[in-house]
């Protein structure tokens, strides 16, 4: 979870590693202040991660994951991707990504130079970007948490929607293109049966 993350969150860093007075033109690259705004960051993802992670094992015991930790049902793997698709669709999606892709503002307000602050600054932008992510994460069970090249689109898509300028307009087509698999894993399951 972490490597799908950081890339998206690096511009995020990079702006705190300029905020961070503990910066010095020759010192480390990377001032202790934005280390602990990363860090608390990544304890937000890690909470999500140990929750898919006995998301996952439930379903694999159930006997409903494939050898990939793939769907191995059409209809569950269609609902999923409907569901994503709709919240790609929704205001709270949205409202997130919009705060992933522009933090200044967050950043400028909330902003408190003490360890306790930058670790506590982190996990509020990491609240906003499990806010714009979580759901994009179920893909990982429609196409195998094992498949590297789903993970790596997966984590793809989560950089151009909060790196690109029409981010926004990937996360409308994102949804549209969801919901439509969806449907047509939907169908297939039903004529499968």
């Amino acid at each position: 979870m972490a490597a799908m993350m950081l890339p998206s969150a690096a511009p995020t860093v990079l702006l705190v590693t300029t905020l961070a007075s503990d910066r010095t033109v020759d010192s480390k690259p990377l001032p202790v202040t934005a280390m602990l705004f990363a860090s608390g960051y990544l304890l937000v993802w890690c909470g999500f991660s140990v929750a898919a992670t006995l998301l996952q094992w439930g379903l694999d015991e159930t006997g409903l994951l494939s050898e990939t930790m793939a769907f191995d049902n059409g209809t569950a793997a269609g609902a999923v991707l409907i569901a994503v698709g709709i919240y790609e669709w929704t205001p709270l999606k949205d409202a997130c990504l919009r705060h992933c892709r522009s933090p200044t503002e967050f950043l400028v307000r909330h902003w408190r130079q003490d360890a306790p602050g930058a670790v506590l600054t982190g996990m509020r932008h990491g609240i906003f970007c499990l806010g714009c992510c979580w759901l994009l994460m179920a893909l990982l069970f429609v196409g195998g948490l094992m498949n590297l090249a789903w993970v790596a689109a997966v984590a793809l898509l989560v950089l151009l929607e909060k790196t690109i300028p029409w981010g926004g307009q990937i996360s409308l087509l994102t949804g549209a293109l969801s919901i439509e698999w969806g449907f047509v894993s939907l169908i297939r399951a039903g004529f499968a049966a």
